[in-house]
């Protein structure tokens, strides 16, 4: 069987856990955290940068920080994984959503102005695969309207837009390590990106539950206290003792995932110029990360018999989200806004092929071959 995923392990993940067990500070914030997150500052170049449980907590975080009250209203896409939306509808805000560009999947940026009301409060772009959305357009359309900008780039690790790296452009980023992304921290994890300085000291009181804690054990203040609202959101340092190992390594990550995608897209572009599949498209100006490789057909349908066929053959392949504004929830908490051109019809002909860091040469032809065998093709 080729597994649709498998969870990189690169070199030193079981040491540094090892070393993590054997310390005394194991609940967070530990050595390896500090380690993480100053690779991360020094890399991205943004404000701060925290790790969290998940990335769905560094998106709770960021709605908390931008003040997110009943009655607010967030733009996003529909296209997009649930933690997205909930983390601002747990603040209240109802979720507006719009159509997406069928090139790249992300949200239309043309769309956006139209959608925005007295009550908008927030722009949620979602780099889907690692690949940009356009940010000059939405940075601009929120700094004529004075609305925050929070980036969901849970599938952004070291992808860029015009050379700034996801995450960085909008007022907040965040990050998802969970085990399917290119970069783990042992299952779950994720990091809040603070771009704008204003969030920056209230960010750690919300993380640590609310309390001035991080500054008490920097010595600003002589006892910590309860101070503002927050929650648990700082992660073991066992999970950072994780990702630190995938750190060391995160160049060499990168490097072989890109050759796996570049190794998918030439051995089906055939197909692609026969007209039997769309490939992945990638603006010139945006730099991805090869988070995943995916192909669409011509219909659900279609694409229903060919994850069949795949299993058939040993091969997991997987659909990616089904419209949240289609949802039960979705359509409670959200409305969308104009029409559905694209998101519902492109995300059902939209098929993930297996990737993954070990991704032998051998497996891609694999793949490809019982893809092509599919099509009546050798």
């Amino acid at each position: 069987m080729i597994p649709f995923n498998k969870p990189p392990i690169v070199g030193n993940e079981e040491k540094f856990v090892a070393e993590a067990i054997r310390n005394e500070k194991l609940s967070g914030d530990g050595p390896f955290t500090q380690k993480c997150h100053r690779w991360f500052e020094e890399r991205l170049g943004c404000e701060k940068a925290l790790l969290t449980p998940s990335c769905t907590h560094a998106l709770e975080m960021a709605a908390i920080l931008i003040d997110i009250r009943p009655g607010d209203e967030v733009i996003m896409p529909s296209y997009t994984f649930v933690s997205t939306a909930n983390a601002f509808v747990l603040r209240g805000a109802k979720i507006v959503f719009v159509d997406i560009r069928p090139d790249t999947m992300n949200i239309d940026e043309s769309l956006i102005e139209a959608a925005i009301t007295e009550k908008t409060k927030a722009i949620v772009p979602v780099h889907y695969a690692g690949v940009s959305c356009e940010m000059d357009t939405i940075m601009d359309i929120a700094k004529r309207h004075d609305l925050f900008v929070i980036e969901d780039a849970a599938q952004g690790m070291m992808s860029t837009y015009k050379g700034r790296p996801l995450g960085t452009i909008g007022h907040l980023g965040t990050y998802s390590f969970h085990e399917t992304k290119n970069y783990t921290s042992g299952g779950e994890g994720g990091l809040l990106i603070i771009n704008d300085e204003r969030f920056a000291e209230r960010a750690e009181i919300i993380r640590e539950k609310g309390t001035n804690r991080s500054q008490f054990f920097r010595g600003m203040v002589d006892k910590y206290s309860w101070v503002d609202v927050g929650s648990s959101y700082l992660p073991s340092e066992l999970q950072a003792a994780y990702l630190w190992g995938q750190l060391e390594k995160a160049e060499e990550i990168n490097e072989r995932r890109l050759k796996i995608w570049q190794t998918y897209y030439e051995l089906l572009k055939p197909l692609a110029e026969s007209g039997y599949l769309q490939l992945p498209y990638i603006p010139s100006h945006c730099e991805q990360n090869a988070h995943m490789f995916y192909i669409k057909t011509d219909s659900l349908q279609t694409r229903t018999k060919l994850i069949r066929h795949l299993k058939d053959n040993d091969i997991q392949a997987a659909f990616h989200y089904v419209p949240l504004h289609s949802s039960e929830a979705g359509k409670r908490f959200g409305t969308f806004h104009g029409k559905d051109s694209y998101t519902s019809k492109e995300s059902e002909r939209l098929l993930r092929l297996p990737m993954f860091y070990t991704m032998s040469i051998k497996e891609i032809n694999r793949v490809c071959n019982a893809i092509k065998k599919f099509y009546g093709l050798k």
